[in-house]
């Protein structure tokens, strides 16, 4: 089954631009699926990102003036 693609316009910096058009070439992918894999990965990295938030909600907050405090107090600072 295709996926139907949505049209997007994207204002890029013309360095930026101008990497992408080389890496297109000498990746044989288009400047779209290039953006695509860049966005899927940066999307499945917050998406990593919250689920260890999620896996570690019930984790006691540490406190970072505390956490100074006690290694003054042992002498690590």
């Amino acid at each position: 089954m295709k996926t139907i693609m949505k049209r997007s316009t994207v204002y890029l910096d013309p360095k930026i631009h101008r990497a992408l058009k080389i890496k297109s070439v000498h990746s044989s992918k288009t400047m779209s699926e290039l953006i695509n894999e860049a966005i899927r990965l940066s999307l499945s990295e917050d998406y990593e990102d919250l689920s260890a938030f999620d896996e570690r909600k019930n984790e006691p907050n540490l406190d970072f003036e505390s956490v100074l405090k006690e290694l003054q107090s042992s002498g690590k600072l």
